[in-house]
This record gives structure tokens, sequence and C-alpha cells, in this order.
């Protein structure tokens, strides 16, 4: 039996996941989103360590679209649309620290056996479409930075979050494309990612990165289960140029 601060794991099992205190600097009007156990086990064995690992949390993080959320939304949180705040997830990591992201990404932790399967099918969706989104824009030569596509990838289904979380829709548009673009704004996202969601809302603007993205969609195998895609929208992927 392992007991740590977030959850108890057990002979291959995760047992049940700890509530984490509330805190005011990281709060606002939206619920937070759920990371993966083993996401928070990898941040919280590191913190162990006498000199942690970033690298490996980071791409733990990287791997959980749920953490990914949370901690760029701390890192909103602390520095709102400030050109200095960092960009990238290990630089998020490095400035915020760990105990303050481990308890970012686990306050909206659930029990693996009580999320339903669609939310797990996102996950990973998601996951396999940021990494087809990276080798996409690594092969375009620049075209796009890699890890820009890759986080695109990742948060591509944010719209639709509300919906497969159960969130009440008072304050949360309908439309997904709408509602992603207000998540990011609301989050303080990396400028990148609102062009990028800006895009979808209204495409034409700047559509390098929105065209990576739907290729990556293309080369994943379940990509029909998007809940941000509509079978119209597999039938003609533009070629990026």
């Amino acid at each position: 039996m392992l007991t740590t601060r977030v959850f108890e794991y057990s002979t291959g099992r995760f047992l049940f996941a700890k509530a984490q205190p509330f805190r005011r600097d990281i709060a606002d009007e939206t619920p937070d989103v759920p990371a993966l156990p083993e996401t928070l086990l990898s941040i919280e064995l590191q913190l162990q360590e006498r000199s942690a690992d970033l690298s490996i949390v980071s791409q733990a993080v990287l791997a959980d679209l749920g953490a990914t959320i949370q901690i760029l939304r701390l890192a909103g949180s602390e520095y709102g649309n400030s050109g200095s705040r960092p960009v990238r997830i290990e630089d998020c990591i490095a400035d915020l620290g760990l105990e303050a992201c481990l308890r970012a990404a686990g306050r909206g932790t659930f029990v693996r056996g009580a999320l339903h399967r669609a939310v797990f099918d996102l996950w990973e969706h998601s996951h396999r479409v940021a990494l087809h989104s990276r080798l996409l824009a690594e092969d375009a030569g620049g075209f796009v930075h890699p890890y820009e596509a890759y986080l695109a990838g990742l948060l591509h289904a944010l719209g639709a979050l509300p919906t497969l979380l159960g969130w009440s829709p008072d304050d949360i548009a309908a439309d997904r494309a709408v509602a992603a673009l207000d998540l990011a704004d609301r989050w303080s996202f990396p400028v990148f990612l609102r062009d990028y969601f800006c895009e979808v809302r209204k495409p034409g603007s700047n559509p390098q990165v929105s065209k990576i993205v739907e290729q990556a969609h293309c080369l994943v195998e379940s990509s029909s289960r998007c809940p941000m895609l509509t079978p119209a929208s597999h039938a003609s992927v533009p070629t990026i140029r």
C-alpha cells in the first residue's frame, strides 16, 4: 500500500483520490478539469527526489489533457495576459513550483472507476492528436512550432469539456467553438492557443495550426469520436503547403 498526499495506491489499483484543499489564487468561475492518477503519482514521486527531473514531470503532464489545462490555468491566474508569463509547460512548472502544480492538477482528479468511458476516450484521443500534430509540424520544416502544434492538438476539444464533464450551462456558450475561445480567454492561455481557437471560431485569419490539427485527425484512428468534429469535417482536410 502506497499512501500519498493525493491518493492511495495498492497492487496496481488506484483506490481513491484525496480531495485537495481549495486555493483562492487558482479559483475562477469554472470547475476543475480531471487529471489522471498516474500523472499525479509521477509528480509526487519527483517531489520525493532530492532533485526533481522537470523533464519527466512535464512529459507526464503533457500526456494528460486535464493536468495540462489545470497548470496552464494556474499560470494564467498568476500572470494574466502578461507577456512575461511562461508558455512551455516545463517553464510553468519550474516557475510555479511542483507543489503548486500538484495541488492544481489534483483538485480535479476523479477516481478511475467513477469516470465515464467517454472522458478517458477523449483524453486518449487528444493525446494522440497532439502527437501527430507535433510530427506534422516537424515535417513542415518550421512552418509551425512543434510545441505549439502539440498543445493545440491536445487542447483542440476544449469546447466539448463543459458538456462532457457535466458543467452548468448557465455561464458556458452552447457553441463549442465559442466555448473553447471563451475558456482560453478566461484562463489567460498563451496567445498562440487563443489565436488557434479564434481561427477555429472564425476561419480565415491564421489557418496554419488548424490545418495541422485537422490533418492529425486523419491520422488518428478514433478521430470520428471527437466531439469537436462532424463527419463532414473529415471528408475534406486541407493539405499543408
